[in-house]
């Protein structure tokens, strides 16, 4: 079994809190609304929600912070202790409030919030003891991630001294940011800033790639960060370094709620990157549970399963898309493919509404060969053959069912009537066609080494489908 990363996270710690109720009045006193609450709970929130995702992920957490001296850290505490977070390097000051944000939640949506929290800088003994703290963790510890919400713990003094420290022992140090004077994260092996913050910080919209980049640039040579991952939301997220300029687009999902989406990526690039993944294979990672996350609701965490799950799904949707090509695009393909000696199967049809019948015959023309192309007929074909109330589905969506199925590796759309030109082009080793065709009525076989008939099922068919449904 692989080692478990074990990560530190400095930060503002933060209580979550939410009053869950339901609404059916407004109050006489004032126009707002009265929320009779039912239930009440607590979860850790700010750099509190980083910590959560690399529990969620395996990892063995430490975290370095401030809190008060109150019934509030007392509850945060206890909330990691649940998760067996090490807590020796939370510091109390008494002086200090521990934050906790409340929420008043009414029918899935929140009526109000409220916030009670110190955001003064912290002492000049408190850093010193959180830098005492970290001293002892970096001794054992892969990563650290410094979660900034601006409340008073990140004092730009600490922040270089934590950095300088980490960097001195070896130990990467990976940032989320917060403002405009990224002075106090020099030094940093990364820093993760999202589209506003980068602007607030250069003057520049990273809105293209030549502006993105330039922005990156912009903080790494202005302040000797390593490396800049910049997050664009619905853009995805563009990687700066000293090795290259990549960008991982976002991946199309429902977005239900992007809460903590930003504590995700830098929770899974940690996690990621303690596990021996280069930068680059981090931030797929990231990439990836970022898109897991904002599909779940609240200040959500992920697990490698569920990011692995889902790239195993997108995978399969970029396969499909792949599988369907053009011709010019097939033909090179398929030529490297006959000089390795892979026996090339074509076959064609409408598969306007695809069943068992299609299945078992495409299953039973791909074991004939190695490769399987499919020749699809164009709407406009279709409808020349079967007439104008056909075909149900359209080219695009026809294409696609067709490249998801696990025999076939490419299907190419033409518009004639007949493949005889697309056959032409292809040279097939092997020709199969479906249903009681003589081998002599069946259009192309001049262009193929072999041609073969393959019995389609007795009572399955397209038409019959149709029909079907027409007198339901």
């Amino acid at each position: 079994m692989a080692k478990q990363p074990h990560i530190v996270v400095i930060g503002d710690l933060m209580l979550d809190h939410y009053l869950w109720g339901e609404c059916k009045r407004i109050s006489p006193e004032a126009p707002v609304q009265v929320v009779n609450v039912t239930r009440e709970s607590r979860s850790l929130g700010g750099a509190g929600n980083v910590i959560n995702n690399l529990v969620s992920l395996g990892c063995k957490a430490s975290v370095i912070g401030v809190s008060g001296d109150d019934q509030t850290a007392e509850t945060l505490i206890q909330l990691m202790h649940d998760q067996h977070i090490d807590t020796s390097g939370i510091i109390a000051d008494e002086t200090r409030q521990t934050s906790i944000k409340s929420r008043v939640i009414a029918s899935h949506q929140q009526i109000v919030r409220y916030d009670q929290e110190s955001t003064d800088p912290v002492s000049t003994a408190t850093e010193e003891l959180m830098l005492a703290a970290l001293q002892m963790h970096l001794e054992a510890c892969d990563i650290v991630l410094i979660s900034d919400y601006a409340k008073g713990v990140l004092t730009p003094s600490f922040t270089q001294q934590a950095i300088e420290l980490c960097n001195s022992h070896g130990i990467r140090a990976l940032v989320d940011p917060k403002g405009s004077d990224y002075a106090k994260y020099a030094g940093a092996w990364l820093v993760k800033p999202n589209r506003t913050e980068t602007l607030d910080a250069t003057g520049i919209d990273p809105d293209e790639e030549q502006t993105i980049s330039k922005a990156g640039e912009l903080l790494r040579s202005q302040h000797s960060i390593n490396n800049v991952l910049i997050t664009l939301s619905d853009k995805g997220m563009s990687l700066i370094s000293d090795d290259e300029f990549a960008q991982f687009p976002a991946h199309a999902i429902e977005v239900f709620d992007v809460t903590g989406a930003g504590d995700t990526v830098l929770a899974t690039l940690g996690y990621s990157l303690a596990s021996g993944s280069t930068l680059k294979q981090a931030a797929e990672l990231a990439n990836a549970a970022a898109a897991v996350v904002v599909g779940k609701l609240g200040s959500a965490t992920v697990t490698i399963d569920e990011i692995q799950r889902y790239q195993s799904r997108e995978q399969l949707t970029i396969n499909s898309q792949q599988s369907i090509v053009s011709l010019n695009s097939l033909q090179p393909i398929l030529e490297t493919e006959k000089r390795r000696g892979r026996k090339i199967v074509f076959t064609n049809g409408c598969f306007d509404i695809i069943h068992a019948g299609h299945i078992h015959y495409l299953c039973k023309a791909r074991e004939l060969g190695d490769i399987l192309v499919i020749g699809l007929n164009s709407d406009a074909s279709v409808r020349k053959l079967k007439g104008d109330d056909r075909p149900i589905n359209n080219e695009q969506d026809r294409a696609f069912v067709l490249s998801g199925l696990k025999a076939v590796d490419y299907v190419v759309i033409f518009e004639e009537e007949t493949p005889h030109n697309l056959i032409r082009s292809i040279s097939p080793q092997l020709l199969v066609k479906g249903g009681d065709y003589s081998v002599e009525e069946i259009v192309g076989r001049e262009f193929a080494d072999e041609t073969i008939v393959l019995p389609f099922i007795d009572g399955k068919s397209t038409s019959s489908t149709i029909e079907t449904i027409r007198a339901l």
